[in-house]
């Protein structure tokens, strides 16, 4: 991997590694905890500038990790000019939030939780822009809805706060779904799910009939994020996050992802009418309805967001279009929004911080009090407003160039109108908030004595006000950086030329009108606004809260019916639409006619199978019965394993016998605790119900496996059979499939395992010390007991037995490579000899002895089966491949050694741990019931006469 590969990876993991300094330095001061914060993001911003170059000279850098190459996953990022563009949009403004950040939040903030937040979310975002996996960038989306979630809801004592991040994380996570359908479709068209192969195949997607569904899924996840109409409502109340989050995710990150999709995406899915109409109205709707709504928005805040939301409709306008200079404009608008906006965000937090008030009616005349922020705000807003000689202007113009010669459904008047309604909106709204706000006369009702803050505060607004004014004035120095991103954008090579003048066009007089109708609508405002009060009109927020409750009521109506607490319900629902389900793909599949005949059933397997059905139909009448229950399972268990062997499957055989004794003898233990039998709930027509679902269930699984039975099918064994020496080095090909071929779903098997036995030691935990443990010590031990609890056959018997158990345990976990058993099979047979102590001796005389903690037992399994899958990484070869050699050790004769051993002794530790645990749970409840504790391992002494018990409480 070359040094710039390794950049890639660097600049990924850099927000996240440094998010785990804010909570630590926090503990050094407020300003340790911003450096800290900043010197990731500024290290990530280094290493960017440093593949800067290449990229700006039309490379793409590229880095990969592979991690499951046959589905397509990977870990590989993907660096080109649309990247490099939005990754030091991220960063560079990330660095600026910081430094506001540190001035703007109050003493009783916890700023190492917002640092903290601000990382994550930085992070995200740069993933998805860099990410050249689309399915890596489908996680990093969603990590962008949970790490804004977390930001937007900071201030977790306002109730607009929790409901503002409740709404982002709603609709934009929705809006994730849906995206991840569409582009699992755009990989199942192609082939792949690295970006490079999804770019290059345009005219193949177009083409296919899944475009449309793709298009649609993959527009909602961008709509949703960029807050485009219908789902623009979200934005807005997002703004009851601190001003550092608003100006950093509603004008240079989170909303712009959306965007970055469809730039990303443009050489792909633009170029049809279905792209047009659905990309392009959408923008311009949204571009219309954002400006009109903050025209009127009174809190400085709601008018920047709704703004916000015009100008991202804008956007999504201009890529709509699909033309290359469209594209371009787009680009280059990116860049100018990012600069006014995050500006003009910063400058209301500061008016905000020094008044205490966002309200624009309690606003005015500031310019005297507040001079540096004047200037700032006023420079900025000019930008918005589109105004000659500031950046915002140029972008405009080349917006208005493209809107006036596109036709829409035939007329080339619809798109030119409306654009130019939304740039004189837009001029409106950005004169109402340098007027309202600063100009005027200075009052004397402020909340707050207002003043300029700190350099601290102010420096990061104005050095983006610096560039607006820059770019404006000389945009030749933007024009590389929009030539390397459009030209990733359209896939062409594009030379833009970026300029003050492009002469008297019909944008020139569509610009023209916007600024003079922006004035004169601000001159009638105040009849406008008492108009626009009085309008009924809908509200989006109670839209929204009415369809979640809606969707809510819904649920819980289904819910009640379902899920009403009867475990005979869940399994009536869940085996009937597993029969249908079955049945509608099992005489719908056309199956072929049977290519063999039945073989002859030999007496003894016909009586066996007999008592196999006299056994299961006796649990099912006898279930009510606790311990004859058990026994019947018992010899159903026993009956399949003589079945395994007689089919020559040893090894399922030796596999079946173990986990039956465990289970049964466990079971027999937890009966204990239990009464007898089982209370008789069940009507008799629920009983009726359950017998045709359970007959139904059964015709179809046997149905299916004599079909099977009747025809030569195609499987895999072939090649297990063929591979499983030279491949795994072992001649029990059961063995090698567990450890090597199907090694990761073992791995994932004993997790569970551990996990089962951990949550069954929760449980008890929690019901010793829960309503239940008064019941417990209620429990009268004195009755109806054994005075010989612990025989001393029985006892000496399973003293004898332990260590000749030990030795087959530790034989059959040596010989599972070649011959039957294993580490699973040995786990068994071990915590069978174990298990056997405490029947003989009792809970509590047996856990005095114990010697090793079983928690630490599975973990040790787990961390060592993970370890020798991770060291095939080592050598180049895929997780938990194995390897083996043969060595000669005088006078042993030769023997195999293979790191599957290994793998199985991780097996071996789990299964044990786990089965102890359960049985240590048990124990536990024993000894809280009143269960003595033996001072000798049996109850008899023949020293005495009497009792002959030696015990104590």
């Amino acid at each position: 991997m070359s040094e710039s590969s390794h950049f890639l990876f660097l600049i990924a993991l850099l927000p996240f590694i440094g998010a785990l300094l804010p909570g630590l330095m926090i503990r050094a001061g407020r300003t340790a905890c911003a450096v800290f914060t900043a010197v990731p993001t500024a290290l990530a911003l280094i290493l960017l500038m440093m593949l800067a170059p290449a990229v700006m000279r039309g490379e793409v850098v590229q880095a990969e990790i592979e991690w499951l190459p046959q589905l397509g996953l990977s870990a590989s990022f993907f660096l080109d000019g649309l990247g490099l563009l939005f990754a030091t949009m991220i960063l560079g403004v990330g660095l600026l939030i910081t430094l506001y950040a540190r001035f703007y939040l109050s003493g009783d903030d916890p700023m190492g939780q917002f640092y903290t937040y601000l990382l994550l979310f930085q992070g995200a975002m740069l993933g998805i822009v860099i990410s050249g996996n689309i399915l890596l960038l489908l996680i990093f989306w969603e990590l962008t809805s949970l790490s804004s979630f977390l930001l937007i809801g900071y201030w977790k004592h306002l109730p607009e706060g929790r409901q503002g991040a409740r709404m982002a994380l709603a609709v934009t996570g929705a809006g994730g779904l849906a995206m991840i359908g569409g582009m699992l479709i755009l990989g199942d068209i192609v082939g792949s799910y690295e970006l490079v192969d999804i770019l290059a195949a345009g005219d193949a997607i177009r083409a296919s009939e899944w475009y449309l569904p793709a298009l649609i899924l993959i527009l909602l996840g961008a709509f949703t994020k960029s807050a485009q109409f219908p789902f623009h409502f979200w934005l807005p109340h997002a703004m009851a996050a601190p001003t550092p989050v608003s100006a950093y995710l509603h004008s240079a990150t989170m909303v712009k992802a959306g965007i970055f999709l469809m730039a990303r995406m443009w050489p792909v899915l633009s170029g049809t009418d279905a792209w047009f109409y659905i990309v392009a109205t959408t923008g311009l709707v949204t571009m219309v309805l954002g400006a009109v709504i903050a025209l009127f928005k009174d809190d400085l805040k709601a008018l920047l967001a709704f703004s916000t939301v015009s100008h991202l409709g804008l956007l999504t306008m201009l890529l709509g279009f699909g033309t290359q200079a469209a594209a371009v404009a787009a680009v280059f608008h990116i860049i100018n929004h990012l600069t006014f906006k995050a500006a003009l965000f910063m400058t209301a937090g500061i008016v905000d911080h020094e008044t205490h008030t966002r309200d624009i009616k309690r606003l005015g005349g500031l310019r005297h009090l507040m001079p540096i922020t004047f200037v700032i705000g006023t420079v900025t807003a000019l930008s918005m407003a589109g105004i000659p000689f500031f950046n915002g202007f140029l972008s405009k113009e080349m917006m208005l160039e493209e809107a006036s010669h596109t036709k829409w459904l035939g007329s080339y008047y619809v798109i030119p109108v409306f654009a130019t309604l939304g740039a004189l909106l837009s001029v409106a709204y950005s004169y109402r908030f340098i007027v309202h706000v600063f100009l005027g006369p200075e009052r004397d009702d402020y909340p707050h004595k207002p003043h300029d803050p700190p350099f601290g505060m102010w420096a990061a607004p104005a050095l983006l006000a610096v560039l607006v004014l820059v770019i404006g004035i000389m945009p030749v120095l933007a024009e590389a950086v929009v030539t390397v991103a459009a030209n990733a954008v359209t896939g062409a090579d594009l030379h833009p030329h970026l300029k003050i003048w492009h002469g008297v066009t019909p944008a020139l007089y569509m610009s023209v009108f916007a600024i003079i109708g922006g004035g004169v609508l601000l001159a009638v405002h105040a009849p406008l606004q008492r108009f626009w009060n009085a309008a009924p009109r809908p509200e989006a927020k109670e839209i929204f809260e009415w369809l979640v409750d809606s969707v809510a009521g819904l649920s819980r109506r289904i819910t009640d019916i379902s899920h009403n607490g009867a475990i005979s319900r869940y399994l009536a629902i869940f085996v009937v639409t597993s029969v249908a389900v079955g049945a509608a793909a099992f005489f719908g599949s056309g199956l072929a006619a049977p290519t063999r005949g039945l073989l002859s059933v030999p007496p003894v397997i016909a009586v066996g199978w007999f008592m196999l059905i006299v056994a299961t139909v006796s649990v099912v009448m006898m279930h009510h019965s606790r311990f004859r229950a058990l026994v019947l399972i018992g010899v159903i268990g026993l009956t399949i394993s003589a079945g395994f062997v007689y089919l020559s499957a040893p090894d399922l055989a030796l596999t079946q016998i173990s986990v039956e004794t465990v289970t049964i003898m466990l079971l027999l233990l937890a009966l204990h605790f239990l009464p007898k039998s089982t209370p008789k709930e069940s009507p008799l027509g629920l009983k009726i119900r359950d017998g045709v679902i359970a007959v139904l269930a059964g015709a179809g699984v046997a149905g299916l496996a004599y079909a099977f039975m009747l025809r030569d099918i195609g499987t895999i064994s072939d090649f297990h059979i063929a591979n499983s020496y030279e491949g795994g080095g072992g001649t029990n090909v059961v063995n090698v499939i567990l450890v090597d071929f199907r090694g990761y779903d073992t791995y994932g098997e004993i997790i569970v395992l551990g996990i089962a036995g951990l949550i069954i030691y929760a449980v008890m935990h929690a019901l010793l010390d829960g309503p239940a443990s008064r019941r417990l010590r209620n429990v009268d031990y004195s009755q109806d007991r054994s005075r010989d609890r612990h025989p001393l056959m029985m006892v000496v018997v399973t003293r004898v037995l332990m260590p000749l158990a030990a030795m087959v345990g530790l034989y059959i976990f040596l010989r599972g490579h070649n011959e039957p058993g294993g580490g699973f099979v040995a786990g068994l047979v071990i915590a069978i000899a174990l298990l056997m102590q405490y029947m003989a001796s009792g809970f509590a005389w047996t856990q005095a002895r114990q010697r090793i903690q079983y928690h630490a037992m599975i973990g040790t399994g787990v961390v060592i089966a993970g370890l020798t899958g991770i060291g095939s990484w080592l050598f180049g070869s895929p997780f938990l491949t194995s390897s083996y050699t043969y060595i000669h050790l005088p006078p042993i004769e030769e023997f195999e050694v293979a790191t599957a051993m290994l793998f199985d002794l991780g097996v071996f530790l789990t299964v044990l741990g786990a089965v102890m645990l359960m049985l240590y749970s048990l124990s536990r409840i024993a000894r809280y019931a009143g269960e003595t504790v033996n001072l000798e391992p049996m109850d008899y002494d023949p020293a005495k006469t009497g009792s002959g018990d030696r015990e104590e409480a």
